[in-house]
């Protein structure tokens, strides 16, 4: 579960902490491979987020649901971060966690573990249909609504 990062109401405040930490998880990850010996780079030569990239794993998230909405900023963020010509700062940080990176740093863990987490690439669907709470923003019963407003949005990593 990432932080809630979606509640804030701030477009440039939510921006600027999703930058900051693609600064903060590119720069670590470039002082994690310099560090490696050159016989553990050469063992890191097929890269698992690349190659699951190629899977459209189809998610539908709400708004509203604070456990999965934040899908819908990690996507948008991948895609701003590519308009403002930072979109290789961005593939490396969407590769790896902040947390997985810094754990690994302290010692905690022998070699970052691959981030499970990320999903390189999908098929987003969003309900834009109002919520009254978390309970209805994360049940599967708003899906089979006849209301629903949905966006629907295909998101591929490069």
């Amino acid at each position: 579960v990432s932080a809630p990062i979606e509640r804030i109401k701030d477009k440039r405040v939510k921006h600027g902490l999703r930058i900051a930490g693609s600064v903060i998880t590119a720069g670590l990850t470039l002082a994690m491979k310099a560090k490696q010996q050159p016989q553990q780079r050469s063992h890191s030569e097929e890269n698992p987020f690349t190659t699951l990239s190629a899977w459209f794993p189809s998610l539908f998230v709400n708004p509203a649901d604070d456990i999965c909405s934040e899908y819908i900023g990690y996507f948008e963020h991948r895609k701003k971060m590519e308009d403002i010509g930072a979109g290789a700062i961005e593939r490396l940080a969407t590769q790896n966690s902040l947390g997985g990176l810094l754990m690994h740093a302290m010692g905690k863990q022998p070699a970052p573990e691959p981030p499970l987490h990320l999903i390189p690439s999908a098929n987003l669907t969003v309900n834009l249909t109002r919520s009254r709470d978390l309970k209805e923003a994360h049940g599967i019963h708003q899906w089979w609504r006849d209301d629903l407003q949905l966006q629907s949005e295909v998101h591929k990593y490069r």
